[in-house]
């Protein structure tokens, strides 16, 4: 049963990070030759508060600095109804993380007209079954298929993405599962890098981001520590004095996305401090 105080309590809390963010000035970030960069917010960071208050929430990340969003589900809302409301706070669709299967058979069509209506690009499935990846035939199929479907919705100016969580530096055959799928994946298959989910696997970014630059679409920029689960930005193991020159100089990235799971603070309050840690690593390295 939901709790009326604990929703009060809530609100106020919105409405506080509201105020804060009103205030906050976002540097602008370029790259190499001065041309702004794109940085948005994953929404699955502040899930809770798209389900209690979708508007107030892309307002209260629009005003912190963000340019645009990446979508972790649509809260019931139709496209049209989603167009409305980033055209309304000048914010862009910079992606859109799916289930595996709204790329198979007629859910392929839906999940690409969805994601013309609000403007979309970049189309991510963020997890693969255990029977997708489990031996080398599955992977390589799997590979195989995300090509297939990649081929078919650049006909439509989209491109499909595979973003990892931590399992993929599972060996199989004596090989990671990631190295196994892109080495098989076709070119038009687009590489979203999660820094901090491969770091929770033990791996530092850098040396993956230079085995496939060319397929690196769009990053979470994430970080994680061994010591602290609600380490922001900027704050765990990542070394990112490695990885952001490459990310400015080594992979063509047209998104970097933000995004923060656990909290000590209000979820919108640590996203928003993430966002000001990251203008911070940009100038710095």
């Amino acid at each position: 049963m939901i709790n009326r105080r604990n929703v009060i309590m809530a609100a106020a809390a919105l409405a506080a990070v509201t105020f804060t963010s009103l205030t906050a000035k976002a540097d602008v970030l370029k790259d190499r030759k001065g041309h702004p960069i794109k940085v948005g917010l994953q929404l699955y960071s502040v899930r809770n508060d798209c389900a209690k208050d979708l508007v107030g929430t892309l307002k209260a990340v629009a005003k912190m600095g963000f340019t645009g969003v990446e979508f972790a589900g649509y809260y019931g809302h139709t496209p049209q109804e989603l167009k409305k409301l980033l055209d309304d706070t000048g914010l862009k669709c910079y992606g859109t993380h799916v289930d595996m299967n709204a790329l198979t058979g007629d859910n392929l069509q839906k999940t690409l007209d969805y994601a013309d209506g609000i403007g979309c690009k970049m189309v991510v499935v963020p997890w693969i079954p255990d029977n997708r990846r489990s031996t080398r035939a599955q992977i390589i199929d799997t590979a195989h298929f995300f090509g297939d479907v990649a081929k078919k919705a650049a006909e439509r100016g989209i491109a499909i993405g595979w973003h990892n969580e931590d399992y993929e530096w599972k060996m199989v055959d004596g090989e990671p599962i990631w190295d196994i799928f892109w080495n098989n994946a076709d070119k038009s298959v687009a590489m979203q890098f999660d820094t901090g989910n491969a770091l929770s696997a033990g791996i530092q970014a850098a040396p993956y981001l230079l085995k496939h630059p060319k397929q690196i679409q769009t990053v979470h920029v994430k970080d994680f520590s061994s010591t602290n689960k609600n380490a922001l930005l900027g704050e765990g193991d990542e070394h990112w004095n490695e990885v952001i020159p490459i990310l400015k100089t080594k992979a063509p990235v047209k998104y970097f996305i933000v995004e923060q799971e656990s909290y000590g603070e209000p979820p919108l309050v640590c996203v928003e401090k993430c966002l000001r840690n990251f203008e911070k690593l940009w100038k710095q390295f």
